[in-house]
């Protein structure tokens, strides 16, 4: 006789609705969902099971009367005005926790090496001019808008950026999927990035489904979080107003960091139209046509009533576009990305040491042979 297990129902649809699952794709998958749901018949064991599986939920979650109130583990900072975020789905909690791991691992790794302090983390504080900081940005970064102009594309952009933050000693992490699931995409309306500051593994990740222009402010809004030593979950976005002081602080250093006003001045033209005006500046600073059209009303350029008019305008056209970027890159150059050169270099040495095991390098890179872990280590130049 098949056992089964008396699972609590507001549990059942709490989880059913966190993953996104609607009652016909569970009925296909469960026949007797819609009876479980009326207490006319319960799951099995190994049905509970697969479908704590499927909706990324804890098993022991099912034998609770109602569901848990989960919330992040870190500060979050993606409130807007009186809005509230809704619960936290498993895929950023999951996200979280893994990066969570990640930076306890390499913050180890670097007591033990010896590795000094970063005297950047922290230095900053929202009182602080935001040009002031994003000049400092600049110069520990080693960074020029000049310089960013000369590069083709805001792939090369971002991937200067990025390179230039791990140099300094930020590990950066973009992938728009949690781990290495493919089967679970992070969604860019629930977040955009989150810092987790600390003076010897200080972390970024950018959810890697946004667009390249837009990953590039929200990788320099999390700089910012980083400068100021505060860690949390963000909504970076230019054109937003957002309601906590520290996300406009954040922002503000960010767009001067990415389109430094004095340069803006130079070189907007004053008789173009502002559409045909926000899409050149964007493309000459490597930044999102928002950015820009943000950093026009800043300069004083256009007033409030245009700003919005436009930017309503250009949030449509952006809906409209289609991804352009889905061409497959290279999976080691992928792997660096998606869980940072600096950390894959750490956990890979550490491993030829015998001072991590082939298991435990394995879950945090999201690899799974040895033949993988082999070539990316030749291919990230740790080994010849």
């Amino acid at each position: 006789m098949t056992t089964t297990v008396a699972a609590s129902i507001p549990v059942l649809r709490w989880a059913a609705q966190r993953a996104l699952l609607q009652d016909e794709d569970l009925t296909a998958r469960f026949p007797k969902w819609p009876l479980w749901l009326k207490r006319e018949a319960q799951p099995t064991l190994k049905q509970l099971e697969d479908f704590a599986r499927l909706t990324h939920t804890a098993f022991g979650y099912f034998f609770l009367p109602e569901p848990p109130a989960l919330a992040l583990p870190v500060p979050d900072f993606r409130t807007l005005r009186d809005e509230t975020p809704a619960e936290p789905s498993s895929d950023l909690l999951d996200t979280l926790y893994l990066c969570q791991q990640r930076q306890d691992w390499y913050r180890d790794h670097a007591r033990m090496h010896g590795f000094p302090s970063l005297n950047f983390v922290g230095s900053a504080g929202v009182q602080t001019a935001p040009e002031t900081v994003a000049q400092r940005l600049r110069e520990t970064l080693g960074i020029s808008a000049a310089a960013r102009r000369q590069l083709p594309n805001w792939t090369e952009a971002l991937r200067q950026l990025i390179d230039k933050a791990e140099d300094a000693g930020v590990m950066v992490m973009a992938s728009s999927v949690v781990g290495s699931n493919s089967h679970r995409k992070l969604d860019v309306g629930e977040f955009r990035g989150f810092a987790l500051a600390d003076d010897l593994a200080p972390l970024v990740f950018l959810n890697g489904a946004d667009s390249k222009a837009a990953q590039m402010f929200t990788l320099a809004h999390e700089l910012a979080h980083i400068w100021v030593g505060a860690t949390g979950v963000s909504d970076a976005h230019a054109g937003q107003v957002p309601g906590q002081k520290i996300e406009r602080w954040c922002n503000q250093v960010a767009a001067e960091l990415l389109m430094p006003m004095e340069e803006l001045r130079a070189a907007y033209q004053r008789n173009a139209p502002i559409p045909n005006e926000i899409q050149r500046l964007a493309r000459e600073f490597k930044v999102s046509t928002l950015v820009a059209l943000r950093r026009l009303y800043d300069s004083g350029f256009i007033t409030e009533t245009a700003l919005w008019q436009y930017y309503r305008e250009e949030q449509e056209r952006l809906r409209t576009l289609k991804d352009r970027s889905s061409r497959r890159g290279n999976f080691y150059r992928s792997l660096g990305a998606r869980t940072s050169k600096r950390f894959v270099r750490a956990v890979v040495s550490s491993t030829l040491e015998g001072l991590t095991s082939f298991p435990e390098a394995f879950r945090m890179l999201g690899v799974r042979k040895t033949a993988t872990f082999y070539e990316a280590a030749r291919e990230l130049g740790v080994t010849a």
